[in-house]
């Protein structure tokens, strides 16, 4: 929020947010974009509830991606890759 980012991108093991890991639960199911109230509300552990609410107060999208492809974050910046975005939810 200090340095004005218009976006944080955060990279992990599977390619966005899902209800629950989806290396437990084959049918968990993966979202393409949720708010941050839903984020906190159902307690996705996406990161640190206090790092949810600095970015929606900043409204600063928050976007998941896969760090296993090497491409992945080209991708992301591309507008191309398979990820989930959070944020207000009204269209950002």
């Amino acid at each position: 929020a200090e340095m004005d980012c218009q976006a944080l991108f955060k990279a992990t093991q599977v390619d966005g947010v899902y209800s629950a890991d989806p290396a437990k639960t084959p049918d968990a199911k993966r979202y393409d974009r949720l708010s941050y109230g839903d984020v906190l509300k159902q307690d996705l552990k996406i990161m640190d509830g206090a790092a949810i609410a600095l970015a929606r107060d900043s409204r600063i999208p928050i976007i998941v991606f896969s760090i296993k492809s090497q491409t992945g974050l080209a991708l992301e910046l591309q507008g191309e890759g398979s990820s989930t975005t959070i944020d207000s939810g009204e269209g950002t």
